[in-house]
């Protein structure tokens, strides 16, 4: 609540006057045949999914303002610039903390070819995300034994966990012909739309440029025995074989199944001792019976979806994976072929006391003085959604941590 200001005002589950612009996105034709066919299936309308309830259809709120993501670098860090007691370093890479006996004293790194050093007064807190927090550990000496002496790299403390329980949300994704020219393909297939997109954009700050990628989603439960829903089906009103490749030719749209509570587990592990080396990292995704269970009944939900009269006025057609993978069998091998990481990974220096566990409850390592880490790869398991407004928790929550030590040591 405290990172928030809420434009629908604050209540029992949302903060205003936070650096954090949480605000409503703009409807839409295929958005809204979307959220009346899962109504029509009986799931109930949820215009609030960080509220009471999570359960059910409607759309996102997103952290933006006037169209324009508001991120943490513009709702925290900017504003925070000109303080005296903040400096921002870019175009540096960290390669090692600095440990003196099992004190965390600084940070080596490296910028423009040169080894730089910086001293901490007080403790050093790590923020490097799921995957460069434990590739930064390793290095600096904390982690499993046996990986760090296959590098070589001398061992200041020996943390089994680190790399460890990588979690993931995982998604398959199916994608349609659209009837209608009201896909946001059409919009890139026309000089004229885009140009009109372009000035409604720079003019009223909305339209499709400042659309999100799944406007609407619906979060619901596979087994009537779970407690809280498992899968997520958002749709998304463009096509595209790789984003990075650019949309279909022609009018398309994408029905996405997640997979919110994953039991499979994976790893980061070192390539190398050297930290411009990226680690390798081993998701495991599907590893486990639930996990194939609750991805092919998220593609089978979607297609009940799509199969009502609000979706098909809008399907010319199923082209991926299309009519012909309808087994269980034939879907998962699908998921496993054309689905893909939704960027949430977490938990490889997770929370708690077990002989797994890398940080405490306070987020200090264990084992090692004065070094916290604070970001998603502490969390003990995955939350079941996206991992941003949890992540940003997290540092406020190590701020107030940080503050409480300055003061008792005052």
């Amino acid at each position: 609540k405290r990172s928030e200001h809420q434009t629908r005002g604050a209540d029992n589950f949302h903060g205003a006057g936070g650096p954090l612009c949480v605000s409503d996105v703009a409807q839409h034709p295929i958005c809204e045949a979307f959220i009346a066919a899962a109504t029509q299936l009986g799931f109930p309308r949820n215009d609030d999914f960080n509220g009471a309830n999570q359960d059910g259809v409607g759309y996102h709120q997103t952290t933006t303002r006037n169209g324009r993501r508001c991120s943490t670098a513009v709702g925290y860090l900017r504003p925070a610039m000109q303080r005296s007691n903040l400096r921002v370093i870019t175009g540096a890479l960290t390669e090692k903390i600095l440990v003196e006996g099992r004190s965390a004293v600084g940070v080596s790194f490296r910028r423009e070819g040169r080894l730089c050093t910086a001293r901490a007064a007080r403790e050093v807190i790590l923020c490097g995300g799921a995957v460069n927090s434990p590739q930064l550990l390793m290095l600096s000496g904390i982690g499993p034994q046996e990986q760090l002496a296959r590098f070589g790299i001398p061992l200041v403390h020996h943390l089994p966990g680190v790399g460890q329980s990588l979690q993931d949300h995982y998604s398959a994704p199916i994608k349609l012909r659209c009837k209608l020219p009201i896909t946001v393909n059409d919009v890139m297939l026309s000089n004229a739309r885009k140009l009109k997109a372009g000035l409604e954009y720079y003019m009223f700050h909305r339209g499709p440029l400042s659309m999100i990628s799944s406007p609407a989603a619906l979060f619901a439960r596979t087994r009537p025995e779970l407690a809280s829903p498992d899968v997520k089906c958002s749709i998304s009103p463009f096509s595209a074989e790789r984003p990075q490749d650019g949309l279909h030719p022609f009018s398309g749209f994408t029905m996405i199944a997640y997979q919110l509570r994953p039991e499979s587990r994976g790893e980061i592990r070192l390539k190398s001792p050297d930290p411009f080396d990226a680690p390798a990292v081993h998701p495991n995704y599907l590893a486990t019976e639930t996990d194939q269970c609750t991805i092919v009944a998220g593609l089978k939900l979607c297609r009940r979806i799509l199969a009502t009269p609000q979706m098909q006025s809008l399907i010319e057609a199923e082209f991926q994976p299309g009519s012909a993978v309808a087994s269980d069998e034939d879907l998962l091998d699908y998921a496993r072929r054309r689905g893909g990481t939704v960027y949430h990974p977490t938990s490889t220096c997770k929370m708690g006391n077990d002989p797994m566990a890398v940080v405490d409850a306070e987020l200090r390592v264990h084992g090692v003085e004065r070094l916290r880490v604070a970001d998603a790869s502490i969390m003990p398991t995955v939350v079941s959604g996206n991992t941003n407004a949890a992540t940003i928790m997290i540092g406020e929550r190590v701020a107030d941590m940080a503050r409480q030590k300055l003061a008792l040591a005052a």
